[in-house]
This record gives C-alpha cells, sequence and structure tokens, in this order.
C-alpha cells in the first residue's frame, strides 16, 4: 500500500528554525531574486505604459480639425477631421520640447480653449476662433514668454506640403519652398539695397497646399525666415524682451478653398478699381539724352515720330525721376512761367500726342536738392523729413539714407503738414507737365530698421507705405507705387521689382512666380518689368529672350518696353511686337476688366495659379511657368532658351481646352508631353466646358 504522507501545516516555530539554519550564501540569493522581481515589475509597467502612450495627444479638437501635441519633436499638429490628414507640422522653438502639455490643461472648463504654461519658459493659449466661412475652421495660437531670455520661434514644416504667400523674394519661386532667407524683420525692402532681404510686397499671409493659411496681426512684432525645402519660421525680435508670439491658423477643404475664405478677405471688402485705361496702353520707357530740358523735349518728340513711325503711336512715354525732375526744373520756376504767359520754354503735351507721358516722384529728397535746402532755411526739415528725436532734449536732425546713390532725406508721412505739401506738389508737375499718370517710387522699406533705429510707434514695420498709398490714393487713379502692404484695396497700380536681362529666377523666369504671388495677395494690376529686363544680365540684346519675355506680357495688364524692338532685333520682332500689342488690347484687356469685376465682388484673384481648377492635385502644386487669367484662359509660355516644345498641365479634370493656335481639344487634369511652341508662337489654351 503506498505510504502516507503528513498533509498538515509546517509549524510556526519549524519554519523559523529551519530559516534561521540557512546559510548565508542562500539568504542571498533570496534577496537578489527579490531585488530582480522588483526591478523586472518597474521595467514592465514602464514598458506597458510606453507601449500604451500615444505619441501624439489631442490638445483642442473641433468640428472639422484638432491639433494635437507630437511628444517626440515637441511639435503642434494640425489633422483634419474625420479622415485624421495630416495638414500642417509647426516644431516649437523657445520651450523644453521633450515635456508634454498634457494633461496639465490650466483652461480645462472651456472646451474651445487649450492652455498650458512650461515653467519659466513660456506659456501656449490655443482657441477656436469663430469660422470666416463654411467648411473652414479656425485656431488662434498665442505664445507668452515668462523669461525676458525667452526667444519664441514656430517653424512651419515644408515636407509634402508647398507654401504660398508671404513676401516678394530676390529670384522669386513658386512657390516659396525653395526661398532662402536668414531670420529678420517682416517688412518691405529695396532688393537693390538689401538683395537678402523681402522685397517691396508684404502680407502677412502664408498659405499651403494642404488647405491651411497662416495670419499674423499687424501689430505682432515679427522676424520671418525662410529655410530652403526645410521649413518657415515666424519668431519674435531678439532685441524686444517678453514679446509675445500669436497667429490664426486656418484650415479649408483644399488650396482653393482656404484662399477664397481667407486669403481673398485680407484686404477687406472696400475695394476699388484703378484706371483701367492704362490697361490698353503700352509704356515705353524714356531713355534718351537726358542733360537738359531742352534735350529731353528732343528727345521725346523723337521718340514719339519714331513710334509714329511704326504704328505704335498709341501708348504712354514714361519719365524716370531723374528726367522728370529736370524736365521740372523745380515747379516755382514754371510757375513763374505761366504767370509771364511765357510759354516758348514750357513743355507742351501736344508735341507727342497722341501718346501720353507719365512722369516719376519719389520721397525722398538729396540733402543737396533745393526742396530740401528750402525745408531747412524755413525750419520745416523737423515736421517735412523723418527725424531722430533727441533723448535729452534739442533739436531733432532728420533721418538720413541713401537713394539712387545719394544720401537723402525722406518724406515724413505721419506729419499732416508734409503730406498736404508734397500732394500739393505732385498735382503742381503733374498739371505743369501734362501728364496722365504719376509713378512713385521708393515706398518700399522702413528706414529706421535700415540705420538700426526703434522706429516711432506709427511707423513700426510697414505703416510707412500704408500711410504713403492712403495719400496717394487721393491723387487719383492714375497712381501708380512701386510698393504694397495692406494696400491691394487701393486704386493703385503696382510697379514691379526690376528683374535681369537674362533666363535665370533673377530675369524670365522670376516673371510668373512674380505675377502669381503679387495676385495671389491682392496686387492684380501690377506694371511688369520692361520686355527683357532693364538691369544689366547675361543675355542683354539677345532677340530670343526679348521675344519671350514679350509672350509673357502680352497676357499681363500692362506692357512696358525700355529697349524698343527696332534697336534690338530684326524687322520680323517688330512686326511681333505689334500682333502682340494688338492681341493684348483686344484679347487680354476685355478678359482682365471681366475678371476685375470678380475681383471687386470677391476678391478672388485674376491672375491664377494652376492649382485655382486643380486644388487637390500635387502635381498643380509646383507648376511655375503657366499662369490662368480667370478660369477661362492657360498661358503656358516657354522660359528656357533655345527650347521650342514643353511639357504643359492642363488644369481642371472633367473641363476642356482648346489650343487657339490649332483649334484642337484636349482633356483637363492631363499633361501634354513636348508640346510643340515655336519662337513665334506661345501656348495659349481656352477653356471650352
Amino acid at each position: 500500500m503506498p505510504l502516507s504522507r503528513p498533509t498538515g501545516q509546517i509549524s510556526e516555530a519549524a519554519w523559523t528554525s529551519g530559516f534561521r539554519e540557512m546559510t548565508e550564501p542562500l539568504k542571498g540569493a533570496v534577496g537578489c531574486l527579490g531585488v530582480a522581481v522588483f526591478f523586472a515589475m518597474t521595467i514592465g509597467i514602464i514598458s506597458w505604459q510606453a507601449l500604451e502612450q500615444s505619441p501624439e495627444e489631442w490638445v483642442l479638437r473641433g468640428r472639422s480639425s484638432g491639433m494635437l501635441w507630437e511628444r517626440r519633436r515637441g511639435a503642434l499638429l494640425l489633422r483634419a477631421l474625420p479622415t485624421g490628414r495630416k495638414v500642417v507640422v509647426i516644431m516649437v522653438g523657445g520651450v523644453p520640447a521633450a515635456e508634454p502639455p498634457p494633461p496639465r490643461d490650466s483652461c480645462w472648463h472651456d472646451g474651445g480653449q487649450f492652455c498650458y504654461a512650461w515653467e519659466e519658459d513660456a506659456e501656449l493659449r490655443l482657441s477656436l476662433e469663430p469660422p470666416p466661412a463654411p467648411g473652414t475652421e479656425c485656431f488662434s495660437v498665442h505664445w507668452t514668454p515668462l523669461r525676458p531670455d525667452v526667444m519664441l520661434k514656430d517653424c512651419f514644416s515644408m515636407a509634402n506640403i508647398s507654401w504660398y504667400g508671404g513676401a516678394s523674394v530676390h529670384s522669386q519661386r513658386w512657390p516659396l519652398n525653395s526661398a532662402k532667407s536668414h531670420a529678420q524683420p517682416f517688412v518691405s525692402g529695396d532688393f537693390s539695397k538689401n538683395p537678402a532681404g523681402y522685397g517691396p510686397v508684404v502680407e502677412r499671409y502664408f498659405l499651403a497646399s494642404t488647405g491651411v493659411t497662416v495670419t499674423v496681426a499687424p501689430d505682432v512684432p515679427l522676424f520671418v525666415s525662410l529655410e530652403s525645402e526645410r521649413h518657415f519660421c515666424l519668431g519674435t525680435p531678439v532685441e524686444r524682451a517678453m514679446t509675445s508670439l500669436s497667429y490664426l491658423l486656418c484650415v479649408s477643404p483644399d488650396v482653393a478653398a482656404a484662399h477664397r475664405h481667407v486669403g481673398s478677405q485680407l484686404a477687406g471688402p472696400a475695394r476699388t478699381l484703378p484706371n483701367m485705361a492704362l490697361l490698353g496702353s503700352p509704356i515705353w520707357r524714356y531713355y534718351g539724352p537726358a542733360g537738359s530740358a531742352a534735350k529731353i523735349k528732343r528727345g521725346l518728340r523723337a521718340l514719339a515720330r519714331r513710334l509714329k513711325r511704326h504704328r505704335l503711336q498709341e501708348g504712354i512715354l514714361a519719365l524716370g525721376e531723374h528726367c522728370t525732375a529736370t524736365l521740372a526744373a523745380a515747379d516755382h520756376v514754371l510757375v513763374e512761367q505761366r504767370r509771364r504767359r511765357d510759354s516758348a520754354r514750357a513743355w507742351d503735351p501736344s508735341l507727342i500726342s497722341p501718346l501720353r507721358l507719365s512722369i516719376t516722384l519719389s520721397p525722398y529728397a538729396s540733402i543737396a536738392s533745393p526742396l530740401f535746402l528750402r525745408s531747412l532755411q524755413d525750419g520745416e526739415a523737423a515736421s517735412y523729413w523723418l527725424s531722430l528725436q533727441p533723448r535729452y532734449g534739442g533739436c531733432s536732425v532728420p533721418l538720413l539714407t541713401t537713394w539712387r546713390g545719394q544720401l537723402c532725406a525722406r518724406l515724413n508721412v505721419t506729419s499732416e503738414a508734409a503730406l498736404t505739401w508734397y500732394l500739393a506738389r505732385a498735382r503742381g508737375l503733374r498739371q505743369a507737365l501734362g501728364a496722365a499718370y504719376v509713378v512713385f517710387e521708393g515706398a518700399e522699406g522702413n528706414a529706421f530698421l535700415e540705420q538700426a533705429v526703434p522706429p516711432p510707434a506709427e511707423l513700426v514695420g510697414d505703416q510707412y507705405i500704408g500711410a504713403l498709398a492712403a495719400a496717394l490714393a487721393t491723387l487719383g487713379n492714375g497712381t501708380v507705387i512701386s510698393a504694397g502692404a495692406r494696400s491691394s484695396h487701393l486704386p493703385l497700380f503696382i510697379q514691379m521689382s526690376p528683374l535681369r536681362s537674362d533666363w535665370s529666377h533673377a530675369g524670365l523666369k522670376g516673371v510668373i512666380p512674380s505675377v502669381l504671388h503679387y495676385s495671389l495677395l491682392g496686387y492684380n494690376f501690377l506694371i511688369p518689368d520692361a520686355v527683357g529686363g532693364s538691369l544689366a544680365g547675361d543675355a542683354p540684346g539677345d532677340p530670343e529672350l526679348y521675344v519671350r519675355w514679350l509672350q509673357i506680357v502680352t497676357f499681363l495688364p500692362t506692357m512696358t518696353f525700355s529697349m524698343p524692338p527696332w534697336l534690338c532685333c530684326d524687322a520680323w520682332v517688330l512686326n511681333l511686337t505689334w500682333q502682340c500689342i494688338r492681341r493684348h488690347r483686344d484679347f487680354v484687356v476685355p478678359l482682365i476688366i471681366k475678371y476685375s469685376e470678380e475681383w471687386l465682388r470677391l476678391g478672388y484673384p485674376i491672375f491664377r495659379p494652376v492649382w485655382w481648377l486643380s486644388p487637390t492635385d500635387p502635381t498643380a502644386f509646383t507648376i511655375e511657368d503657366e499662369f490662368l487669367i480667370g478660369d477661362e484662359v492657360l498661358v503656358a509660355p516657354i522660359t528656357e532658351k533655345g527650347q521650342t516644345w514643353r511639357d504643359i498641365y492642363l488644369p481642371g479634370e472633367g473641363h476642356l481646352w482648346m489650343d487657339t493656335n490649332t483649334a484642337h481639344i484636349f482633356d483637363g487634369g492631363t499633361t501634354l508631353r513636348n508640346y510643340s511652341a515655336s519662337l513665334a508662337e506661345v501656348p495659349v489654351f481656352i477653356k471650352t466646358s
């Protein structure tokens, strides 16, 4: 039979005595085992938490989109709902990336806000804002530094996203992903003074191909940098401690909807048209003898006769600033001549009829000019010109800067007396010279920042342009200005930056990206640089460059020439110029007038990128050598030297496009490979459905 074993429990005394009899090595082994078990459990719990914890955490959720915090990079994400599509990534600077905001939300009681403070660094506040239109959702982002040495910086990723808008840059690109600019004040500038700076047209508005817009209020001190193919960054000025950074993020279904809902409303509803009669008038810049008023008059008459001889007798003869000043010979002299009724030496506009005259002025005065010296004698310098205010009493001193190679003072646009005097002088010169149009150059830039001097509160950022543009608009709708910032609603033409006479993005290749940029920001009534470029380049007097440039400007608001075709090219180019001017007048101008009415009502750009009709096609996001006029005409010129063919993207799946040269019909949403375009042709398509 089997042996029976006792089944009772071990007595406490026996257990204790047994444990005491354990050897020391055995005790150590048991202790190590306990420690190992403890660490294993701890590591298991941590690993379980790491696996369970998402790398992204929702911080604020709306109806159609939401903001998340990405722990790994320390970034804010904006995702569209319900798909979860990532539409923007914002790398956050100025706070510890490793510290995640959730769950310490200090305004959790408000479902429309999220607040979090990085101790001793910065505070973040996100808020849902009222949408500008159905289908669009907006979030305000507000950063507040908690220490004087904290510099805030938010960088918007360019990975798989194309960005547009912002500021014009040297060698303009479309989109701006390949542009590069170091962190600097986000104000307009003059490329001739600072090629690495921002250009004459600046708006605090950025648009992403994913349907996201970023807008920054005018009163927010702002630095912007463009880091090619990586990201662009919004930041606070280094020299201003405890400065907040805030902006508005909006997300729409696609890029075209985003611009219609947000970007098109930048200028507000009160938009006004300039003098549309300028559209059909080619502009001929005068570059003849300029040594005296008599030589300029003879040169103008000679140019007018030559234009008439070549059947180009309609248009504008444009005088530069130097010739304007020389011909005027100081406005008080002309006034005296009129008082004595001495018309023999006065300028007679009928000498160039039917051509009309435009003159050029600027808000600068050379310190050696009679104009400036007279203001000093009259004791008006402090009010007429931008001045530095002394710290400890005494007289203010005019702030001197350079313009056209001369040391100059700049008009004080904050003084009502100065503006009244300046506008009266402009009206007097226009009347005395019989000018139909007045061009104002030199509006861009902040003279105080150029001198590293803090500007007064009323001239912070680009307020100089705004004040000057508003004043110039009172001269009438025949006024042209060289810069724009929150002024696209005014009845002003805007003169684009000069380009190099070559095939690069600083020359011909930069024309279409610049046009798309200006028009996207609301500046549709633009005057492009002269055919062939006006700055010295690698291909001066190149007939092929001249023809390809001519073909592009034919489809823009105005056609400008600095070198007449008979000086650069063969007779056939002169004949082509005449044909292009007729095509511009008969075909393009009516189109622009038609879509200018739409701009008045809705704020939509007149010159549109191809993604306007294909807002979800990634192919359309990077095309920079085609453009639309409204929704019905596509222009696809040649911009490569020696090329007589190109690939052409036809936007708008489901639409039909007709080639105006061959009458062939093609489907939208397709690409025509190696499409022929001889030197005398420019591919133009009309939407037929």
